[in-house]
């Protein structure tokens, strides 16, 4: 018997990563057969979404495949009877983010798009538009199931599983860079690394590595103490203190930075914002080329350049997670999830993001049991304060957000966490609804 032909609808497809997304479905094309594709965007998108649109439609032209593409502002028209359903927008574009970044800067914090004060502002922009999102999705489509790439991921996720009944799972990048970086470090091809990853969103470690399925962990520990590093193209590469990262006993993400040596992140942000601009102000002038690049009547692949963007690998994870669904292939990925018992320090109902078996009906977490009481705390902090972000995304209680604010392991104390809340209130009042 052959399967129908898949819909998939790609919120914010006008973004920039889209072609690597399109990239990803033309290589899976005969495990996984998209028949038609939405490209949702909203006004303010409009000229992006026309001309990525334009490049979708002359890849899979190229490729030789039947994929519809379709390229609309209606997203009740484009999630009636899809069968998965991405999301990859930013409320606010990318002036958001700077302002974002700025706004904690300007009281001596660390300002990023994702972690800390900036993540913050973030996703209160973010949560009501998902919610509403997902109650199209259980009116026009409730099989539907969502991959959600929208940072903050793990936030955003567990808003979703909280608030809605639709089938979610949040992705990052992170992972599948780390996996990456082992390879680049011990100088494999990818495939034969194996990690166990444990913790949240952007606060994710490497508990256990495996090469060809023996334990390295304790030898690729001693090639990073010794210099050998991965970043990521946001995040600057500074090199571990040795004694920390023997001591740490795991694979740290490159966000671990901004919790493991904040001073130094301080430093170089500052420096930054007053010399390039901020990473959001970069990311703008690389948004700008690309933009430029997609424009090319010619061009007809996903240019080589969108791997400066700071994103990369993003269309692989999302797309092997949806054939992985769709094929029920009960393999392991890692995603963010309800944790549901898997770490045993953390509520049942918050999300992490550990490896899971993949399936057509449920995403399980692998047991994870209790962590080590070195990163059990920062943990918990940071967990804490995204339960109450989440919180305060969907009822926009000022009391709720300022304690969120304040226990974020990066806001040195509730004065400052007060000033950055009212800028960041002031500052985005067209897109907290919430908070009216």
């Amino acid at each position: 018997m052959t399967k129908k032909g898949l819909k998939i609808v790609t919120i914010g497809g006008g973004s920039s990563y889209t072609p690597e997304l399109i990239e990803g479905f033309i290589k899976r094309y005969s495990e996984l057969p998209v028949k038609e594709l939405y490209l949702v965007d909203v006004q303010e998108g409009k000229e992006k979404l026309e001309i990525v649109g334009k490049l979708a439609k002359r890849m899979v032209e190229k490729a030789g495949l039947d994929i519809d593409i379709q390229l609309t502002l209606d997203r009740r028209k484009a999630i009636k009877g899809a069968d998965f359903v991405t999301t990859q927008f930013r409320v606010g574009q990318l002036d958001a983010r700077i302002r974002d970044e700025k706004i904690p800067l300007k009281y001596g914090v660390i300002g990023q798009e994702t972690t800390g004060a900036g993540g913050f502002a973030k996703a209160q922009r973010t949560i009501p538009v998902i919610l509403d999102i997902c109650r199209d999705i259980e009116e026009l489509a409730p099989n539907a199931w969502l991959i959600n790439f929208t940072n903050p991921s793990g936030i955003v996720t567990e808003a979703v599983l909280k608030h809605t009944n639709v089938k979610s799972v949040g992705l990052c990048n992170v992972p599948i860079g780390m996996v990456n970086g082992v390879a680049d470090i011990l100088g494999v091809d990818a495939a034969r690394i194996k990690m166990d990853f444990v913790g949240l969103n952007h606060l994710v470690w490497g508990s256990k590595i495996y090469l060809d399925g023996e334990d390295i962990t304790v030898k690729l520990i001693d090639e990073v103490a010794s210099g050998k590093n991965m970043s990521m193209k946001n995040i600057k590469e500074f090199p571990w203190e040795k004694e920390f990262i023997k001591s740490l006993g795991m694979f740290p993400c490159p966000y671990h930075r901004y919790y493991y040596m904040p001073d130094v992140m301080l430093k170089e942000e500052k420096k930054a914002a007053e010399t390039e601009g901020t990473r959001g102000e970069v990311v703008k002038a690389t948004e700008h080329e690309l933009f430029e690049l997609y424009k090319d009547p010619n061009l007809n692949i996903k240019p080589p350049q969108l791997a400066k963007r700071g994103g990369a690998h993003y269309s692989d994870a999302a797309c092997s997670l949806i054939s992985s669904i769709y094929n029920d292939k009960r393999d392991i990925q890692v995603v963010n999830v309800r944790n549901n018992g898997a770490i045993s320090d953390l509520n049942d109902d918050v999300v992490i993001e550990t490896n899971c078996i993949i399936g057509k009906d449920s995403i399980r977490p692998i047991n994870i049991g209790h962590v080590p009481a070195k990163i059990r705390g920062i943990m918990q902090c940071v967990k804490a304060y995204e339960e109450l972000t989440v919180e305060a995304g969907v009822s926009g209680n000022y009391y709720t957000s300022l304690q969120a604010l304040t226990i974020h392991p990066l806001v040195p104390s509730a004065d400052i966490a007060k000033k950055i809340l009212d800028d960041i209130i002031k500052e985005n009042k067209d897109y907290l609804p919430q908070y009216k």
